[in-house]
């Protein structure tokens, strides 16, 4: 490989710098709206350090933009360039980590893997694997076994690992709203409101798909973002970040996805109402209906990251 792969920015700020694209979008910020760097690294659960190294990245490529004395901005409407994290420049790893992760949804790779067959299997140096091992074992999706062997875990891409998903959301999503303490986002909620209830004009032939996922997405984010217990808004991040990846998705008609748009939107209603019981009991609701609706195979094709076919949460 090239010396110019050193020149890459961390798969760890490239990462981050996404997460913040999808905060932009899912929080509907104008041009020219502030990105408090403290206030990202609290919602991100990140020090400063790598919040300025990822807001560099976005400057780079003109999604965002930095003043003396104002700081960065939102640079662009990103509402309108729902793939504008796709311009950023990939690191070896992480690109590596994601074709890992394409290949075990669709069954082209066992559940064990040494590093020196992942090295065979993409022509990729010795660092770049370790490192892209590293990248999925924080995610939860890889756990080193004994000797030289890796263990693929198992992720969102059948029925058991959905319904196992649904039984730990369940138990947890309903109990960050019902717990003492929990905050909402008054500015937030609002906008996803808008945003809810304009989808829900939209004829059926012009239905959103791509709206509704980063609707649902940041729907379940506030709530995970509200939690009171720390330990509780930590578990649900990580489970959306989870449900996000290749094979997490699978396919539900317009109509169910109607349906959990308004549920999303009586949970608000209970939510701005500061009725939290009312809240948490609807949404046990919308979880078992969702989990009602699942596929009872498991999905046997590579979708894409944040999956171009719908499933509501």
């Amino acid at each position: 490989m090239s010396g110019l792969q050193d020149l890459r920015p961390r798969a760890s700020h490239r990462d981050l710098a996404e997460r913040i694209l999808d905060m932009v979008r899912q929080r509907g910020l104008a041009v020219g709206s502030r990105l408090p760097e403290q206030q990202i690294a609290k919602s991100c659960n990140v020090s400063r350090t790598p919040v300025r190294a990822a807001l560099r990245l976005l400057t780079e490529q003109g999604l965002v933009q930095w003043q003396p004395e104002i700081g960065y901005s939102v640079a662009v409407d990103l509402a309108t360039q729902a793939v504008a994290g796709a311009e950023l420049p990939h690191a070896a790893e992480d690109e590596l980590a994601q074709a890992i992760l394409r290949d075990r949804a669709a069954r082209r790779l066992d559940e064990t893997v040494t590093v020196s067959g992942i090295m065979r299997r993409y022509s990729a140096r010795r660092n770049a694997v370790l490192n892209a091992l590293k990248r999925l074992t924080e995610d939860g999706l890889v756990e080193k076994a004994p000797g030289q062997s890796w263990l693929l875990k198992p992720a969102l891409d059948g029925a058991d690992a959905q319904a196992e998903s649904y039984e730990f959301r369940l138990l947890l999503e309903p109990a960050a709203i019902a717990a003492p303490g929990f905050r909402l986002d008054a500015a937030r909620a609002a906008r996803l409101r808008e945003r809810m209830e304009a989808l829900l004009s939209l004829a059926d032939s012009a239905f959103d798909i791509r709206e509704f996922q980063w609707l649902d997405s940041d729907f379940h984010d506030m709530i995970s973002s509200g939690a009171a217990n720390r330990f509780l808004g930590e578990a649900l991040a990580a489970h959306l970040r989870l449900r996000r990846l290749p094979g997490a998705v699978s396919g539900v008609n317009v109509f169910r996805l109607r349906q959990s748009t308004r549920e999303h939107l009586a949970i608000l209603d209970q939510l701005e109402a500061r009725q939290f019981e009312a809240a948490a009991d609807l949404l046990k609701v919308h979880l078992r209906l969702s989990r009602s609706q699942r596929p009872q195979a498991a999905n046997r094709g590579a979708p894409a990251l944040f999956g171009a076919i719908a499933r509501p949460n």
